[in-house]
């Protein structure tokens, strides 16, 4: 189906993008093998770092005339193999793509390259008296990802998730055209939505290399609060509470006892509190001390009047720092703390958090397989992980299959979807398709063949 890459074709590739961009076979590090989580591994034939919209677009129009196909990789850091070159040929990595370009404040938008860091964006912004409202635990991502993606993370209960976020989009398509989608304005009801479609598309459909992304005013005033809980059951019930309680957070996070402790081990840092099972952790934010006080106040009230044990306010950089960025860590920490780990990231109906976190507890009771989690109570998406510690590789491959399978159906059954934003990538289209059945997938397909009718760009992804 593919052609393979000729010595030809390599030597064109290191004209269009110069000689020290250009790696082939053993130069290539194994990184670029896997993402973050390492389960699927390909190595591709020719790693290329991209510098301009003109170079992808050069490199495009010869992979379409060759029939060789292209996967886009920004830090590696995805967790379902979307950045794996399955089908080998060329990956181009997009980090050194990393300017911000433009500040609007007029019309309060940020124009930005694919491989500049969420956490440089976030910086930029606050330095310039904006937020960039999205808010995914790795910091470390590129905004192209998050595009692709549809990234959401930890501010979503109160600003929405990527999508919301971007006014405009300058893509790459698969035959090596440049074109611009959406437009730099607030409202757009003019046709079919592609720029849309591009967003979280996870690279199957055209290649992002600018971005125009909206932000709001900075807040003035922001402080979080942590409240035990004596169990998880009575954690996550509160949050139908929080939320009809007419305060938004900013953010509604949950996790218990054993995350946290993995993190302080990961960090070596202390957390302020963990003496008890469970945790809501939240963010207030807002233009008045008045206002965020008021609110934290209510909400504080709230939880001790449901049977939280305490409510600890958040209120200094140091405390902060400390809450959150232990917080950030836990991924890694839970990592740390196994062999090998995978990872389910549902999104099921608020009310029923609590009803799908006791369901792991009982499977992984069943199974005799350890499966923590933490992840955002306000919106309902949950980060499970299913650690292989000691098991040898038929048992972990045995047990891993069987709670995945228990999982999505369990979320299926009470409303939920396979990913809430981390993507379908390689590792989860087998649940994708299980769950939208025949006929939304043939829709999907259909969409990506108009886009790539070569089916060259991250070929293997998502619903093929």
């Amino acid at each position: 189906m593919y052609n393979k890459i000729t010595l030809t074709d390599v030597e064109q590739l290191k004209k269009i993008s110069g000689d020290g961009n250009v790696f082939v076979g053993d130069e290539i590090n194994h990184d670029y093998s896997h993402d973050e989580l390492g389960g699927i591994e390909k190595m591709p034939d020719v790693l290329i770092k991209v510098h301009s919209t003109e170079e992808i677009s050069a490199i495009m129009k010869l992979a379409y005339q060759r029939t060789i196909p292209v996967t886009v990789r920004g830090s590696g850091t995805g967790l379902v193999g979307a950045a794996v070159a399955v089908e080998g040929g060329i990956l181009l990595e997009t980090t050194a793509m990393n300017k911000i370009l433009a500040l609007d404040s007029d019309n309060l938008t940020v124009t930005v390259q694919p491989g500049v860091l969420l956490m440089e964006l976030a910086s930029f912004a606050e330095e310039n008296d904006f937020l960039y409202p999205p808010d995914p635990g790795e910091k470390s991502a590129t905004i192209g990802g998050n595009i692709s993606t549809n990234a959401g993370g930890m501010r979503a209960v109160k600003y929405g998730v990527t999508r919301d976020y971007v006014r405009e989009l300058t893509v790459v398509m698969p035959n090596g055209e440049i074109m611009k989608l959406g437009a730099r304005v607030a409202k757009n009801s003019s046709g079919y939505s592609l720029k849309d479609l591009i967003i979280g598309s996870e690279g199957t459909l055209a290649i992002i290399t600018e971005a125009v992304l909206k932000l709001v005013p900075l807040p003035k005033f922001s402080v979080s609060l942590l409240v035990p809980f004596p169990d998880m059951k009575s954690a996550i019930e509160a949050v139908p509470y929080i939320i009809r309680s007419k305060v938004t957070p900013t953010a509604i996070e949950y996790m218990s006892r054993d995350t946290i402790l993995f993190s302080e081990s990961y960090l070596g840092k202390k957390f302020p509190d963990t003496k008890n099972e469970a945790y809501i952790l939240l963010t207030f934010d807002g233009n008045t001390d008045e206002q965020v006080q008021n609110d934290l106040n209510c909400v504080a009230e709230l939880c001790l009047s449901i049977g939280a044990i305490d409510a600890y306010i958040v209120d200094t950089e140091e405390r902060k720092k400390s809450v959150w960025s232990s917080r950030g860590a836990f991924l890694e920490a839970i990592k740390a703390s196994t062999t090998e780990m995978d990872e389910c990231d549902v999104v099921v109906p608020g009310n029923k958090v609590d009803e799908f976190i006791k369901f792991t507890h009982n499977l992984a009771k069943e199974h005799n397989i350890r499966i923590p989690s933490f992840g955002h109570a306000g919106d309902g998406n949950l980060h499970i992980y299913i650690c292989r510690d000691d098991l040898d590789d038929k048992k972990w491959e045995e047990k891993l299959n069987l709670c995945f399978d228990a999982m999505y159906k369990k979320a299926e059954e009470i409303g939920g979807l396979v990913s809430g934003e981390h993507g379908i990538g390689y590792a989860k289209k087998g649940y994708l398709k299980k769950q939208y059945g025949d006929s939304h997938i043939a829709i999907m397909q259909g969409i990506k063949r108009v886009f790539d009718e070569k089916n060259i760009l991250n070929p293997g992804k998502v619903c093929f």
